[in-house]
């Protein structure tokens, strides 16, 4: 009898253990915890491309946490995530959707951040897709089109280039212009190995007239900026000169002064003319006195 109670309690012993066990491989298959302290975060995702509940979350490439929920929201993948409470997650952190390994696993890498504000678990964080080898293929796919015609035309060229190359008459005038220009090549290296000394006395007293012509300069300073100074007064009084010159000249027209007044005049004019007349014609007479009999001069004198 006491040994069938020990077996009993044996067996009792050994089926608690097994569903202790089995609770502890559920639990950490499923990340299952009892601990009501995690972190949870939604984070949104334009596509999260084969996530799947309980895939991994590491940070650093550590395990901190699974995905709990995945759902659409406004044409978006919202996908909660469970994290473990000694995450510390700062405001610039970058959530990411990678490849977890070749068969095609996916999991989530945070990169915590290093600003000096916590993240805000409340709010909606954006994640980012960083492709895999199905996306991959997807986009070779969409090319494939472009990718052949590059091929073709990459083809083609080169067929040209060959046809090019094979010509024997291209092919020496190549050859005849690549020796030219070694040949000018070996002309210039010897022109300026003929003429080292001569290009170095031409630069020296280069550099010695650039040398002479700043000391100059520092020399007669004062005198240069004198005669700047001379010549900008000179300028001055001709501006000055032409500026009076053509007031008086205005005046002249409007009749404003003496010499204005004389011309504008019209009887002074008028008596010039007459004066100029007379004169005129007492010439004419002497002239023709002159040419007769003599110039005879009749005058009763007081």
């Amino acid at each position: 009898m006491r040994n069938e109670r020990k077996s009993e309690i044996k067996v009792g012993l050994t089926v608690l253990i097994g569903l202790v066990v089995l609770l502890w491989v559920l639990g950490w298959a499923k990340n299952f915890s009892f601990d009501s302290k995690e972190k949870n975060v939604s984070v949104q995702f334009e596509s999260v491309a084969g996530l799947s509940v309980g895939d991994q979350v590491s940070i650093r490439g550590i395990k901190k946490g699974y995905v709990d929920d995945i759902y659409i929201v406004d044409n978006t993948a919202r996908v909660n995530l469970v994290l473990s409470e000694d995450t510390d997650l700062r405001e610039d952190a970058k959530f990411s959707l990678m490849v977890l390994d070749l068969m095609g696993g996916k999991k989530i890498e945070i990169d915590p951040g290093k600003s000096s504000t916590p993240l805000d678990y409340k709010k909606i964080q954006k994640g980012y897709f960083l492709g895999d080898i199905s996306t991959t293929m997807a986009m070779l796919g969409s090319v494939q089109d472009d990718l052949v015609d590059v091929i073709i035309e990459v083809k083609s060229s080169l067929n040209s280039l060959n046809k090019l190359l094979g010509n024997s008459e291209f092919t020496n005038d190549l050859q005849q212009s690549v020796i030219s220009l070694n040949k000018l090549i070996a002309k210039t290296d010897k022109l300026i190995s003929d003429n080292n000394e001569s290009i170095n006395n031409l630069l020296n007293n280069s550099n010695e007239l650039v040398k002479n012509s700043n000391q100059f300069i520092v020399d007669n300073k004062d005198d240069i900026t004198n005669t700047i100074q001379n010549i900008n007064g000179l300028m001055n009084s001709t501006d000055s000169l032409v500026t009076q010159l053509s007031k008086f000249m205005n005046d002249v027209d409007k009749g404003e002064n003496n010499i204005g007044k004389l011309v504008n005049d019209e009887q002074i004019m008028k008596d010039l003319q007459e004066t100029l007349t007379q004169l005129k014609e007492l010439s004419r007479i002497v002239l023709e006195q002159l040419k007769g009999e003599g110039f005879k001069v009749d005058a009763d004198i007081f």
